[in-house]
């Protein structure tokens, strides 16, 4: 899921929140220093009021705070002057025409006009430097760079310092091949015949293609989706593999495998024809393009991640129950850790531990080999077995009969998901969202694939509701997951809870 920032003068809602409280205490102290004690007066706190929806009309409508991340000291002096002094010259103004001047002290409001003009710009100065040191040392989203090798000084050079959103991790060059070289401080990573696979494997966030001509990636933004580097439709035979049938080494090619991996592309000149999923944005110093398959404000991504804080913590305690209760059963029928932890594949290709409660003997992964072909997910994209004896207590008798333990118990319930919730605390994982890949599931992922970990894994989802164990096809796997993160909305993160409570219950799907 791409986080798109806000724009307009909601875009620094801190810096307005800031200068709103210098209005508070500008008043308060002046009340203090005047009367050599403070002072609480209704009619005092009635012009701090009016001062404060001053404040805030003259913030958004002037757009006081325009570029402030890039204005020096000077500069936002002067803007603090000016704007300390449209707002107590309306407000002096406001007050001779309510003929109420005679009302409230002159110092007192000649005092608040200097301590706000001080508390502002103070505060303006201090959270700014903040900012840019807190934006240097906090991680980055990682992004490739797609260039000539004559332009990439300049990209470099106008990525602001500190305020940059994601950090440049590689290279790939437009018009050579000079993979393993090293151009201004970056690596080459790949050339552009292979660096979609170079992408695909890797942790890359965001790809930002810096042209010089339309004409170089106008070809492999068309429709239908499924086109050659020349525009031309693909055969309808040829459209179920489209990343290995691309002609190779364009940056056309390189954009619609980008696409198909549903990775944030950036695009620094405008372009024509992309989806209502797309919008103009700054990106380190650039006007860009991005096209991406569903976007966020930040707003929403903080109501999913306190919805995913609030439940990580329910979910985490009840882990712990359940964990007290079967971790001795689990002992003693299976010797080993209680606690399973295997690595994943994350958002955009990041590795994690996932955690879970062992529900399988400790011998499970190397047994996995001997029933390959049981597998009932034909391609090997997933893993699942119609009876599995890896599973704890699960046995064949000798007449055939099939005898399940704790294990099953466990899965069936989907009590083994339970410690999944401190990974959705330590913002690894959500409780919606996609399901997370094992490493030998991923490197077997072809583009579209990757659309899948765009947005952060989950421990429930689109497939998990749909009866996973009963979908035994990957590529519905991965439209059900690519359709959760084209619709995504706070509303559906809900109803799919709400359907994952209802088929934990029944054990519909569950496996």
């Amino acid at each position: 899921m791409y986080k798109r920032d806000y724009s307009g003068w909601l875009k620094h809602y801190d810096f307005i929140l800031m200068d709103i409280i210098s209005v508070f205490l500008a008043m308060f102290f002046a009340r203090w220093i005047y009367l050599g004690k403070p002072v609480h007066s209704l009619m005092y706190a009635s012009i701090t009021i009016v001062l404060v929806l001053l404040d805030a009309m003259i913030l958004v409508m002037f757009n006081s705070m325009h570029n402030v991340m890039h204005r020096g000291y000077a500069v936002e002096f002067a803007m603090t002057f000016r704007h300390t002094l449209i707002l107590y010259s309306i407000l002096a103004l406001l007050l001779f025409a309510s003929k109420a001047s005679q009302s409230y002290s002159r110092v007192t409001i000649f005092l608040s006009a200097i301590l706000y003009f001080l508390f502002s710009y103070i505060s303006r100065v201090v959270w700014k430097r903040f900012f840019i040191q807190s934006g240097r040392a906090k991680p980055k989203k990682n992004m490739i760079l797609i260039c000539s090798e004559s332009n990439v000084e300049r990209v470099l050079s106008k990525s602001e310092e500190g305020l940059a959103r994601a950090r440049f991790v590689g290279v790939v060059l437009t018009n050579r091949n000079g993979e393993g070289e090293q151009i201004c401080g970056l690596p080459i990573v790949a050339n552009l015949k292979n660096a979609a696979d170079y992408i695909c494997r890797e942790w890359i966030d965001e790809v930002f293609f810096y042209q010089e001509k339309l004409s170089e990636l106008d070809a492999g933004i068309t429709d239908p989706p499924f086109v050659s580097a020349s525009g031309e439709e693909l055969p309808e035979e040829r459209a179920d593999n489209p990343g290995e049938n691309f002609e190779n080494g364009t940056v056309a090619t390189l954009l619609e495998q980008c696409r198909l991996m549903a990775l944030p592309i950036h695009i620094r000149v405008p372009l024509v024809g992309l989806s209502d999923k797309s919008f103009l944005e700054k990106v380190n110093g650039f006007n860009v393009v991005t096209f991406t398959a569903n976007y966020a404000s930040p707003l929403q991504l903080f109501l999913k991640r306190l919805m995913d804080i609030a439940g990580g913590l329910i979910g985490s305690l009840v882990a712990l129950l359940v964990v007290i209760i079967v971790g001795p059963i689990i002992k003693k029928q299976s010797p080993g850790p209680v606690i399973f932890k295997q690595e994943r594949i994350g958002q955009n290709g990041k590795h994690f531990k996932i955690y879970k409660i062992r529900s399988m003997y400790m011998d499970a992964d190397e047994r996995k080999k001997e029933f390959t072909e049981q597998n009932r997910v034909s391609d090997g994209m997933m893993f699942k077995l119609e009876f599995d004896p890896r599973i704890i207590g699960n046995k064949i008798l000798p007449d055939g009969t099939r005898k399940t333990g704790i294990g099953e118990f466990i899965r069936s319930y989907s009590l083994d998901e339970l410690p999944q919730f401190w990974n959705v605390l330590k913002s690894e994982m959500s409780i919606v969202g996609t399901r997370p890949p094992t490493v030998d599931e991923w490197e077997k992922y072809q583009y579209r694939h990757r659309a899948r970990l765009s947005f952060k894994p989950g421990i429930t989802g689109m497939w998990q509701v749909s009866g996973r164990s009963n979908i035994t096809d990957f590529e519905e796997v991965v439209r059900l997951d690519t359709e959760y993160i084209e619709r995504w909305s706070l509303g559906l993160d809900i109803r799919l809870i709400l359907k994952t409570v209802k088929s934990i219950f029944t054990k519909d799907g569950a496996m």
